[in-house]
């Protein structure tokens, strides 16, 4: 499974970054908004940054807006990944821009008739929001054994971004479903590491070690 960090904040990128463990960065209004910095310039930074892809979204509604944006954003790096809201004009521009070459991140998707007609549409990745899917009562983890089964089913080559994770349980639940990718909050990625049995196992270490009153250095 690849991970994502979800944030436009570069402090955190380049931390986790350094780990080794990001395979790409995922941003949305919200995020750049929280951010406090011009669109462009982050997303500029980032892919600098980061070579693998980079989800950038466009503000527009309609598909000829969305085709201008989209395609001014793809021309900040060759790694953007345009992001595109799942509705029928965000279809229709997935479509134009995935024939331009462009990678097409479909966002917003609920249900697997969505990311049904997401992978038809030519998109590289669906974005299935699973915390926003348990937060109204459903298990967003069903729908992402749905994508992996209809996807598995017709060969189709759209990767499913798990998005709207809120905790480590998500990310071992998508991987065991076999998701593809987890997009993931810097906070829940560093969690990813942490267990109690762990901390105890070292502090226990740690005491034998002072112990002996030996030093490796």
């Amino acid at each position: 499974m690849k991970f994502f960090v979800d944030t436009a904040d570069l402090a955190d990128i380049r931390d986790l970054h350094a780990t080794g463990m990001v395979d790409g960065v995922t941003t949305n209004p919200s995020l750049i908004a929280k951010a406090g910095r011009n669109f462009l310039e982050v997303i500029a930074e980032i892919c600098d940054l980061v070579k693998g892809p980079v989800s950038a979204e466009v503000a527009a509604t309609d598909v000829e807006t969305m085709l201008k944006e989209g395609r001014k954003l793809a021309a900040i790096a060759e790694n953007v990944t345009v992001k595109l809201p799942l509705t029928w004009d965000g279809l229709k521009a997935c479509r134009a821009l995935a024939d331009d070459g462009t990678m097409v991140n479909v966002t917003l998707c609920f249900s697997a008739n969505q990311a049904l007609l997401a992978a038809k549409a030519g998109a590289a990745f669906i974005s299935p929001f699973v915390g926003r899917l348990d937060d109204i009562g459903e298990t967003g983890m069903d729908l992402i054994r749905e994508i992996r089964a209809i996807y598995d089913n017709y060969d189709y080559e759209t990767e499913i971004l798990v998005a709207s994770i809120r905790n480590p349980v998500h990310v071992k639940e998508a991987a065991i479903i076999g998701a593809d990718v987890a997009t993931v909050p810097p906070a829940v990625l560093r969690q990813l590491s942490q267990h109690p049995l762990t901390d105890k196992g070292l502090a226990a270490f740690l005491a034998d070690w002072k112990k002996t009153g030996q030093s490796i250095l």
